[in-house]
């Protein structure tokens, strides 16, 4: 999607509110012993509060409001009765939409006790979505964001998941631009360079991982997992407007 004017914006800057306040409420209503339907009835409560409905649901029939996925689930995890205990690492992404417009929003937290290990992962999975944002910027290569989160994640040692992908949003979940890489480990695939427009809406979402990959279709039809079970893996997302002076972040409290 590219926005058309103010009125496109502050619809967005509304749901992307909104999606960052349920995934806020959620991650501090997690606690062990809480099953992760009960976890997404908080999201979906909240939502419908907001008059927002659940974007997997709308455009996927999604089986849950929200995507929760635990330790060696990547992405897209399903709600259901699996008990969270103390140590998970835990990623909750919450999309929805809004009077015709979507925003997507995502974080990775580990139920306390952390370890060291954990603690530093979370935290350089943010810096590497920071590092994301800094490369967009109107006029610049597509490419430049997996070039720099390539960068990053190498430096500090960290494998990524070359198959999930960022993507545009806006007037439906998976919109124009589809398919941004966060990396170059794609096969078959070159340097991307397509332009950043602006006001281009995109949800950018690198992945960093101790160990794998790739993510590998569960048997629920859902849950991705990671190729290395014995990997760690953050995710954490924004959702943006290009403009020619750098990012304008929409998946913000106000």
């Amino acid at each position: 999607m590219t926005i058309s004017g103010e009125d496109d914006l502050q619809r967005l800057r509304d749901i992307g509110r909104i999606v960052a306040m349920v995934l806020r409420r959620m991650a501090e209503a997690m606690e062990p012993g809480m099953t992760t339907a009960e976890l997404d009835a908080i999201g979906r409560a909240l939502l419908e509060r907001e008059g927002a409905r659940s974007a997997p649901e709308a455009c996927y029939n999604f089986p849950g409001a929200t995507c929760i996925s635990i330790n060696p689930e990547v992405a897209h995890g399903i709600p259901g009765d699996r008990v969270i205990a103390a140590g998970d690492l835990v990623n909750i992404d919450v999309s929805a939409e809004k009077d015709g417009l979507f925003a997507d929003n995502g974080g990775s937290f580990v139920v306390p006790p952390s370890t060291a290990r954990l603690d530093s992962l979370c935290g350089d999975g943010r810096k590497a979505l920071a590092q994301a944002l800094l490369a967009v910027r109107a006029g610049r290569p597509l490419d430049d964001i997996a070039m720099r989160v390539g960068r990053f994640a190498r430096r500090r040692g960290y494998s990524q998941i070359h198959n999930l992908l960022s993507h545009g949003v806006g007037r439906t979940l998976h919109d124009e631009p589809r398919e941004i890489a966060t990396s170059h480990g794609l096969p078959d695939r070159g340097p991307d360079q397509r332009l950043m427009a602006d006001g281009m809406v995109m949800a950018i979402e690198p992945f960093l991982s101790t160990g794998a990959e790739w993510a590998e279709q569960g048997a629920d039809g859902w849950t991705l997992l990671a190729d290395d079970p014995a990997s760690f893996t953050v995710q954490y997302e924004h959702t943006v407007v290009v403009t020619r002076r750098g990012p304008i972040i929409l998946t913000l409290e106000a």
